[in-house]
């Protein structure tokens, strides 16, 4: 079972940029800026190549969208980096609820999206701090 405990954001890396999102509408901006920081291309050019590039993207969707369906908008996903580590860190309002992973459901109905992140991730976490609540993942860049 993957478990999502309370952690900081890890230290020792740089903030590339920020954006910040309203609407699900603006997940395909999301993935194309990550593409474009990632592998100079908005889209995948070398599928054979960019599979650690399209894992973090993969995982900034989950998370941004998460955001968006149970925290609300607006939602503001973070892209920082140290080395070959990615952080990717997206905040919202919602600091009541931490991020809960779907136990007891059918998988047809979803909810599977954050094992999924941990699985793929170095390490995740969350916290809340003034008024905001950030979920975080690290991906390692295998090349």
């Amino acid at each position: 079972m993957a478990l999502w405990h309370p952690a900081p954001s890890p230290f020792g890396f740089r903030e590339l940029w920020c954006q910040e999102l309203h609407s699900l509408s603006e997940l395909a901006k999301l993935r194309a800026r990550l593409r474009s920081t990632l592998t100079g291309s908005s889209t995948v050019v070398h599928p054979e190549r960019e599979h650690w590039s399209e894992r973090l993207v993969l995982v900034a969707d989950e998370l941004t969208s998460n955001a968006l369906r149970h925290g609300g908008a607006p939602v503001a996903t973070a892209l920082s980096r140290t080395g070959g580590q990615w952080l990717l860190a997206v905040s919202d309002s919602s600091t009541e609820v931490p991020p809960t992973p779907a136990q007891g459901r059918d998988p047809s109905l979803g909810g599977f999206g954050l094992y999924l992140i941990a699985d793929l991730s170095a390490r995740h976490g969350w916290f809340r701090e003034r008024g905001t609540k950030t979920v975080w993942a690290v991906i390692e860049a295998d090349d």
